[in-house]
């Protein structure tokens, strides 16, 4: 920027100056040379002068000299900056001193300029330091705009997120309409959630909608998986833990109890935690503070629980996975959500969700299923549930040609029943070659085997029980007849 007086702009915003110096030839001739430059001045000979000018008038720059009659320059300087942050001060002094200069920007000051100065020189700083405080105060107003939009964006997120769960093809069905009723209810309250229910039928959608729709949701679901951990690492995972610990602490880790303070700690497989740590983390609950790995500090704890088993409740109790005190206690609500088996009314908006999630991952048109195609994935029974359906789509997706999901397409699981019934006409067809016509009391027993896995649609515990016999005896059966599913 030039210090030619006609290129500066209008006086307005950002061209006020106040100048603090007790020598009235200075502050005149300063005056004028700033006024000629398009500047607005305002001066002070003293600094009790100074600071009252500075009560009724915001400048957007403070040319400050050193020596002044009622105070010293510097401590002035500290002063102004404790009440005007962001206001560049360009300290003036006839005292021409590194250690002045040095102790000035220490102190805050934008520039240090020693008298007599160059008038070139001196509106040249001027000039830079304005241009700063400009940069400075936009950079202010986008940092709060920034704010204020990501303030939005994450209630539009949370909003979105609310639908996306209300509208998810998982509550078509009136069980998990009734499910997304109660979680309507009791999410905006603290208590303690239970959810169970079959591996992949959805409990940890159910969790995210139940702190979605809570006053948490402003922070991130912590999620622990107590079945993905080590039983060793679960509770450094939990509590955190100090350095030096245990071998191998190579720094502090604060736990995922610490890092849902204020939020939603998800516990997964809770049945599998350590039957210790469950009576550690019920102490937790009780006391709402804690204590991590090798410290001595004690530690405040507010989150809201949510915990989720795939063992049926009974059976976890029974068998001490689940201490009876811990399940009392993050019992307060309990949700059982039903196997897809149960709710195949919600196939058809699944199978359609997750076709056009796929295609457009893979920037492929949206694939149509045959109708021999969709039979099967209506009739078979999913013992994986949601998770397996949507395995099962993205499988046959990847495959699909001609735009088209054809039976080929899906997995073989899926087409089982039509295939042990192949295998099994093979089977009887083979026995009777080799017998004249008899098959032998295996070859009656394998073919026995392979009908009950075909009306059970190879649910192995259904097959057992049409059988009449236990779980461990058909496993032994079929591996005896090299049977494979």
């Amino acid at each position: 920027m030039g210090t030619n007086a006609k290129e500066s702009p209008a006086i307005g915003d950002g061209r006020r100056i106040l100048i603090i110096d007790d020598e009235r030839p200075i502050l005149l001739t300063l005056e004028a040379l700033l006024k000629r430059h398009g500047y607005a001045v305002e001066t002070a000979g003293t600094a009790a002068a100074g600071l009252k000018l500075l009560e009724t008038k915001t400048p957007s720059l403070i040319l400050l000299d050193l020596q002044l009659p009622d105070a010293d320059g510097l401590q002035m300087l500290e002063q102004i900056r404790r009440e005007h942050v962001d206001m560049p001060v360009i300290i003036l002094t006839a005292h021409d001193s590194l250690n002045n200069a040095i102790e000035s920007i220490k102190r805050g000051a934008y520039h240090f300029i020693s008298k007599p100065y160059a008038p070139e020189e001196l509106i040249s700083l001027v000039e830079k330091a304005l241009e700063k405080e400009s940069l400075l105060r936009e950079t202010q107003v986008l940092r709060e705009e920034t704010e204020e939009l990501r303030e939005k964006t994450h209630e539009l997120e949370k909003r979105l997120e609310i639908a996306e769960t209300r509208h998810f093809p998982i509550f078509t069905s009136k069980a998990m309409q009734q499910i997304e009723e109660l979680v309507s209810a009791m999410a905006p309250s603290d208590a303690n959630v239970l959810i169970t229910g079959e591996s992949g039928v959805g409990k940890e959608v159910v969790a995210n909608m139940i702190h979605q729709r809570s006053r948490r949701a402003d922070k991130a679901m912590v999620k622990v998986n107590c079945a993905a951990l080590p039983a060793t690492m679960i509770e450094g995972e939990l509590f955190g833990y100090v350095k030096g610990a245990f071998t191998g602490a190579m720094n502090d880790f604060p736990g995922m109890i610490a890092e849902a303070n204020g939020a939603t700690l998800f516990l997964d497989e809770i049945s599998d935690m350590p039957a210790d740590l469950q009576t550690r983390f019920l102490r937790v609950l009780q006391e709402r503070e804690y204590r991590p790995l090798g410290s001595t500090k004690t530690l405040k704890a507010d989150f809201r629980v949510i915990a989720a088993t795939n063992r049926p409740i009974a059976q976890a109790l029974g068998e001490g996975k689940l201490r009876s005190d811990l399940y009392y206690r993050i019992n307060t609500f309990q949700i059982e959500v039903p196997p897809l088996r149960e709710r195949k009314a919600a196939i058809p908006h699944l199978v359609a969700a997750f076709v056009k999630q796929f295609a457009q991952q893979l920037g492929k048109p949206e694939p149509a299923i045959a109708p021999e195609a969709f039979q099967k994935l209506l009739t078979y029974s999913w013992p994986g549930n949601v998770r397996e359906l949507q395995n099962a789509i993205e499988y046959a997706v990847v495959l699909s040609r001609n735009d088209t999901i054809g039976v080929k397409e899906l997995p073989a699981e899926v087409q089982l029943p039509t295939a042990l019934q192949q295998t099994e006409r093979a089977a009887v067809t083979a026995a009777a070659k080799r017998n004249g016509g008899v098959p032998t009391l295996d070859d009656v027993e394998r073919s026995t085997i392979l009908q009950a896995l075909a009306q059970s649609h190879g649910n192995k515990k259904k097959a057992a029980q049409l059988l009449g016999i236990q779980r461990p005896t058909l496993y032994n059966k079929m591996k005896r007849y090299a049977i494979e599913l």
